[in-house]
């Protein structure tokens, strides 16, 4: 498996870790940034991340700000991306099997790197469980389809 991995710099010292956890696991990591401590826009970093994903360059994506939300809802800007902000364990096992989030987010400033790594253990282990849940996240992929035709025809 190959995860996209992305933060600011508030989120930099969680990303190191998970970073690490992800790597001893034997799962290979794409590096998003941010490696230091200097200021950016987390934005530029989600929506990269989030291209990898969407594009299959990566399977999954974790991407990690001060409190999550504004990754989240950059994240879920990318067509074809359902990120999921997570800050507990059934939460991330849930965005996995009911709504099928390939990208998870956290703040740094929000839970500890041991709760962090205990969710992203559960989120990695979890598979969408279709059935009930599958015609909803059709939905979702017609919403995010609707809107790059939106845009095609916009050109």
């Amino acid at each position: 498996m190959r995860i996209a991995l992305g933060c600011d710099e508030a989120g930099l010292p969680l990303m190191d870790v998970l970073r690490d956890h992800l790597k001893s696991m034997g799962i290979e990591v794409e590096d998003f940034g941010v490696h230091d401590l200097n200021p950016v826009d987390y934005p530029d970093i989600a929506v990269s991340a989030s291209e990898a994903v969407a594009g299959g360059r990566c399977e999954r994506g974790i991407l990690v700000c001060g409190t999550g939300i504004g990754m989240s809802i950059t994240a879920n800007k990318v067509p074809g991306v359902r990120a999921a902000l997570c800050h507990d364990t059934y939460s991330a096992e849930r965005a996995r099997k009911s709504n099928d989030a390939q990208v998870i987010t956290m703040g740094a400033r929000v839970i500890g790197p041991e709760l962090a790594k205990k969710i992203i253990d559960v989120w990695l282990e979890a598979e969408f469980s279709g059935g009930r849940s599958a015609p909803k996240v059709a939905k979702m992929n017609a919403v995010d389809e609707r809107y790059r035709q939106h845009l095609n025809d916009a050109k």
